[in-house]
């Protein structure tokens, strides 16, 4: 059944209203007709189904059947905070994440990024990759539309990460726990962060910025990860952990 985000001023007792590109997507692309089902999110982890009532190009009417709470929501909120990689190789870090369960992505400049931040590119980056998270979020039937913010630096990054409730640090190098015990461990936790290198991993220094704020730097195994790869694995044994 097609998956549709709402704004809550948008939502009634009854009714729901759809507007814009959604409104269009129903009544050109998927040629919907009038008492065909939807499913409504409010991005706040309700779910609606609903009959569509009244269907023009700018604006979708649907009447509200049943409401329940969603049940594809992680259990502990996830925070990844992804170095910046080359190309467009971020995208499709924020689209696995997503499906995997991450509620807010970061993406940050590290020491050994070859890829820069560009300040004045910044908003429309992020605004690409809000999108690119929306249909992410649509395919993947999430409760919630994640955000993605913009680009930060190294230290607004750990210190961002160091106040969640466990704050994992993905790393290749000496003095790791295996991400398996560290989950085991840390059992409850609420907030999650997650910190991923760039393709050249993370400086020694960057690593001692780390333990300082009180990251558990954590190995993912015996294989080195692609920085791309890396997310989609923390994330998957995260929500192994939490869920399954």
């Amino acid at each position: 059944m097609p998956r549709f985000f709402a704004s809550h001023e948008n939502i009634s007792e009854n009714e729901i209203l759809l507007i814009g590109q959604d409104a269009y997507h129903i009544a050109r692309s998927l040629r919907m007709a009038v008492g065909e089902s939807i499913t409504v999110c409010d991005m706040q982890s309700h779910i609606y189904e609903c009959t569509l009532t009244d269907i023009s190009d700018t604006e979708v009417i649907a009447e509200v059947v049943s409401v329940s709470d969603s049940d594809t929501e992680p259990r502990s909120f996830i925070k990844l905070y992804q170095a910046i990689p080359k190309g467009d190789k971020l995208e499709t870090v924020i689209q696995k994440s997503i499906e995997c369960g991450a509620c807010e992505i970061i993406p940050f400049a590290s020491e050994r990024c070859i890829a820069k931040i560009d300040k004045k590119d910044a908003p429309k980056k992020a605004q690409r990759h809000n999108k690119i998270a929306e249909s992410a979020s649509k395919q993947s039937g999430r409760g919630i539309i994640p955000v993605v913010r913009e680009a930060m630096s190294f230290g607004e990054a750990i210190e961002d990460a160091s106040r969640s409730e466990l704050f994992i640090f993905c790393y290749e190098g000496d003095g790791t726990v295996s991400i398996k015990d560290i989950l085991k461990e840390n059992q409850g936790a609420k907030s999650i962060s997650v910190m991923i290198g760039a393709e050249g991993g993370f400086s020694l220094k960057e690593v001692e910025k780390a333990r300082e704020k009180n990251a558990k730097l954590a190995g993912l195994g015996k294989r080195i990860l692609r920085c791309e790869t890396a997310p989609t694995f923390a994330l998957s044994c995260i929500v192994y952990e939490t869920e399954l």
